[in-house]
C-alpha cells in the first residue's frame, strides 16, 4: 500500500484511495460553506469527519448524532462524540430516540426518524451539504443485496457518490475506500473512535452478506468496490437517459398522484415499467430499499385486473387504488389498514389473499368458512393491540394474536403490518400461513367460502 503526508492542514498517513476521498471532499467543498455530518462516533464516520478538518478551508460543520437508546453504550457513545466536537470546535446536534412504534425496535422506523432530524439539521443551519460516511463495502453489500431481493435500475446501482435529499445533497465521499483502509488510517493517525458489535450480528442481512460475500470478493481483488463503484456509475448513466424519456410520457399520463390507464397502456411494456419505478422512486426518495419487483408486480395485476374498483398497500403506509380509468397512489395518515375482500387483495409483502371455487389440501394456506357461523364481509386488516384469536383445536380457548406471533417466530418487524382476515364484527377467522381459528372447516365438512394465501 502506498503512503501519501502533508494533506491538508495536518501531516497524516494514508493510502490512495483515502487520499481520493480527500481529493473529492476538495472538489466538492467551498470555502465558507455550511456541512452537516452524520457523526456516530464509529470508525467510518470519525475517519469522514477527521479529513473535513483536514481540508484547507473554511467551513461551517455541524454534527448530527443519533443515540437510538438501543445499548447501554450508546450514552457513553453520545458523550463521547459531544467531547470530541468541543474540542474541534464542531457544533454539536443530537437526537436521542427514547420509544419507538409500540416499543419495538425495527431498522425502517430508526432510519426515517434518524434522516428526519438529519433534514431538520440541515434547514435549521441552511447547510449545503449532508455527509454520511457510507464506503466502498456498503456499496457492494448494498448492491448484492438489492439483486437478490429485486430493486429498480436506480435502485441496483445501489449506493452513490451524490444525490439529492431535501434542500441540499447527500454527498458519501468514503465510497472510494474500504473498511480496512478506514481503520488503518485511523490507527496510523492515532484518531479514537467507537464499536457497534452489532455491526457483526449475523441475524442481519447486512452483516451476513459482509462476514460471508466480501472476503470472497476482495480476495479476487483488493479493489472490488471501485468495480462496483464502476457498475453503479453505468447503471446510473443508463437510468438517467432512459428517465429523461420516460419523464416527458410521464407528464402525458400522470397528474395529480393518478396514473391514467388508456393513456398507459398504450406504451412499450419497458417504458410501462420504468414510469412505475418513476412514480414510486419519487415517493419513496430516500426510502427506495422498501420496494423491489414484486411491489411493480403487483401494481402491473392492478392495472390488468378485470375489477374496476380495487386496491392494494406497500410499504410505509402507501395505498394505491384502482377506480374507473386511473390507479390513484396515496399515504394512509396511520399504520392501519382494513381492506373489504370481495374477489382478490393484493398485499404490500408481495402475496395476496383470494377466493377461490376449489382446494384438495388442507394447509394453513388455505382457510374454509361457513357462511351462518361469521358476518359478512370478510376483511383483511394488520394487526391490533390486544388481538385474541379462538385457535382451531383448542376447545374454545383463546391465545394472543401476539403470543402466535412470537411462537411462530414471525419477525418482529413485520408483525405490525402481517395481514390477519377477520369478519364485520372483526372476529379474526385466520392469521395466513400461520393459524386458523375455530371457524375453519375442513374439506370434509361443510362450508361456503374457500380463501387462499399466495
Amino acid at each position: 500500500m502506498k503512503y501519501l503526508k502533508d494533506w491538508g492542514k495536518k501531516k497524516l498517513i494514508g493510502s490512495d484511495n483515502l487520499k481520493e476521498v480527500y481529493d473529492c471532499l476538495n472538489e466538492y467543498i467551498k470555502d465558507n460553506d455550511t456541512i452537516v455530518v452524520a457523526l456516530s462516533g464509529g470508525p467510518d464516520s470519525m475517519a469522514l469527519t477527521d479529513l473535513l478538518l483536514r481540508l484547507n478551508k473554511k467551513i461551517n460543520l455541524i454534527a448530527c448524532h443519533v443515540n437510538h437508546g438501543l445499548r447501554k453504550e450508546s450514552d457513553l457513545e453520545e458523550i463521547f462524540v459531544k467531547n470530541y466536537c468541543l474540542k474541534n470546535n464542531i457544533v454539536f446536534e443530537y437526537l436521542k430516540i427514547d420509544n419507538y412504534h409500540n416499543n419495538k425496535f425495527t431498522e425502517a422506523e430508526a432510519r426515517k426518524k434518524r434522516y428526519d432530524f438529519f433534514s431538520y439539521t440541515v434547514d435549521k443551519y441552511k447547510a449545503k451539504y449532508l455527509l454520511t460516511a457510507h464506503h466502498g463495502d456498503d456499496l457492494i453489500e448494498t448492491v448484492l443485496m438489492r439483486i437478490v431481493r429485486g430493486s429498480t435500475l436506480k435502485g441496483y446501482s445501489g449506493i452513490s457518490l451524490i444525490s439529492n435529499f431535501n434542500n441540499c445533497s447527500i454527498l458519501r465521499p468514503l465510497i472510494y475506500t474500504t473498511k480496512d483502509e478506514i481503520i488503518k488510517y485511523l490507527t496510523d493517525n492515532k484518531i479514537e473512535y467507537v464499536v457497534d458489535n452489532s455491526n457483526t450480528d449475523t441475524h442481519y442481512t447486512r452483516n451476513r452478506y459482509r462476514a460471508n460475500m466480501l472476503p470472497f470478493l476482495k480476495e479476487e481483488n483488493k479493489n472490488v468496490h471501485l468495480k462496483f463503484k464502476k457498475f453503479s456509475d453505468t447503471l446510473l448513466m443508463y437510468d438517467k437517459y432512459v428517465s429523461s424519456i420516460c419523464k416527458q410520457e410521464l407528464n402525458k399520463m400522470y397528474k395529480d398522484n393518478k396514473l391514467y390507464i388508456n393513456s398507459f397502456i398504450n406504451y412499450d411494456y419497458l417504458i410501462q415499467k420504468r414510469i412505475i419505478y418513476m412514480i414510486l422512486e419519487n415517493i419513496y426518495a430516500s426510502y427506495l430499499e422498501c420496494i423491489n419487483d414484486k411491489h411493480v408486480e403487483i401494481i402491473f395485476n392492478l392495472i390488468n385486473s378485470s375489477n374496476c374498483s380495487s386496491s392494494i398497500n406497500l410499504p410505509n403506509n402507501i395505498v394505491v387504488y384502482k377506480e374507473y380509468g386511473y390507479i390513484n397512489f396515496s399515504k394512509l395518515e396511520n399504520n392501519n389498514f382494513k381492506i373489504e375482500l370481495n374477489n382478490e387483495i393484493n398485499l404490500s409483502n408481495g402475496k395476496k389473499i383470494s377466493i377461490i371455487d376449489y382446494i384438495d389440501s388442507d394447509s394453513n394456506y388455505e382457510c374454509r368458512l361457513c357462511f351462518d357461523e361469521i358476518k359478512l364481509p370478510i376483511f383483511v386488516r394488520n394487526k391490533k393491540d390486544g388481538d385474541i384469536m379462538y385457535v382451531k383445536g383448542m376447545n374454545g380457548k383463546s391465545k394472543k394474536v401476539s403470543d402466535i406471533f412470537t411462537n411462530s417466530k414471525i419477525p418482529k418487524e413485520i408483525r405490525n403490518s402481517y395481514p390477519i382476515v377477520v369478519d364485520s364484527n372483526d372476529t379474526i377467522l385466520w392469521i395466513p400461513g400461520i393459524k386458523k381459528s375455530k371457524f375453519d372447516r375442513t374439506k370434509s365438512e361443510k362450508y361456503d367460502i374457500i380463501l387462499k394465501y399466495y
